[in-house]
């Protein structure tokens, strides 16, 4: 099998304290993404998932470790990795338009105005931003009409790996439900590589073909990467109807709720070939590795016959 599209091998962050120790907030990170995969991240706060998706930005650095994009290795931001940050980050004195216009005329320096002006539109139009709305500027639009803006110049830049840190976090349930279709719609569309972080077991599965759990800080590794079998195109009130649902739902609840500190604060060996895959048959049950010598990796099966866990 060939070079993964994204390969992340041996991350590392220390950050000095004021005592003179050293803080490790996460090491021996080790996972892969396939091109054209929608992957997400899941763990407590302060694990260190939003530094990890800075440093596959080009945005930070790791102390140690790699990350390789289609085979050349990450050493600062590049218009091949697109990032959507949970706060917007639009440029306030531009309209939704001039925000993408702006992006695209940096991708492309060569095309025309009537060129950059057709891909724009046509990415506001993915997004559901039309009729008057690209014409204001983002003090004069929702929440969520911005996080469209966002979502649509990053998609128009056409990265190769899109980077989302919890972008719908700030927003109404209504609202978020209906970006995620709207997200999950340009990217049927374009196919490209998303890696997203996300606090929501219910978003996670929604979207993503697979699921990456990581353990709590410090020393936070990725510990589990959980398969998500139910087709495409995923429909909201559908999904529920899975057999396989509610066991992933359940199986991601435990983990966050049990398996998840197992080895906060305590320097963890590198685990030989990454996190622990997980998977689900197609009754709910968990097939393949199902134990392992110790926790974080352990993977406990799920009674499907208990009360449905809600958080």
């Amino acid at each position: 099998m060939g070079q993964s599209f994204l390969s992340v091998e041996g991350l590392a962050k220390r950050f000095p304290t004021p005592g003179g120790e050293t803080l490790t907030v996460f090491e021996n990170v080790d996972f892969k993404v396939e091109k054209g995969e929608f992957v997400c991240l899941i763990g407590h706060s302060g694990c260190g998932k939003s530094t990890i998706l800075n440093v596959l930005a080009g945005l930070d650095e790791a102390s140690e470790g790699a990350v390789i994009v289609n085979d050349k290795e990450v050493s600062g931001p590049s218009l091949d990795r697109g990032v959507v940050f949970q706060n917007y980050s639009l440029l306030p004195w531009l309209s939704a338009l001039k925000n993408v216009t702006f992006a695209v005329r940096a991708r492309h320096p060569e095309w025309s105005k009537a060129q950059v002006l057709e891909h724009s539109y046509r990415h506001l139009d993915m997004v559901g931003l039309r009729g008057g709305a690209e014409h204001r500027r983002p003090a004069q639009l929702s929440g969520g009409m911005r996080q469209r803006v966002s979502i649509a110049r990053v998609f128009a830049t056409q990265p190769m790996l899109l980077l989302l840190d919890e972008p719908f976090g700030a927003l109404d349930a209504l609202t978020r439900g209906v970006i995620q279709d709207e997200l999950l719609k340009v990217w049927g569309e374009t196919q490209q590589t998303v890696f997203m972080i996300t606090h929501d077991v219910d978003e996670a599965i929604y979207l993503a073909d697979r699921i990456l759990l990581m353990s709590n800080g410090p020393y936070a590794q990725v510990a589990e990467s959980v398969e998500i079998p139910i087709p495409r195109p995923r429909a909201r009130a559908e999904i529920v109807e899975d057999p396989r649902y509610y066991p992933i739902r359940n199986h991601l609840v435990q983990f966050l709720a049990l398996r998840a500190n197992a080895h906060a604060g305590q320097p963890g060996a590198r685990r030989p070939g990454g996190p622990l895959a997980v998977r689900f048959d197609d009754f709910g049950q968990p097939v393949g590795e199902e134990a392992s010598p110790e926790p974080p990796h352990t993977l406990y099966a799920v009674d499907t016959q208990k009360e449905r866990i809600v958080i």
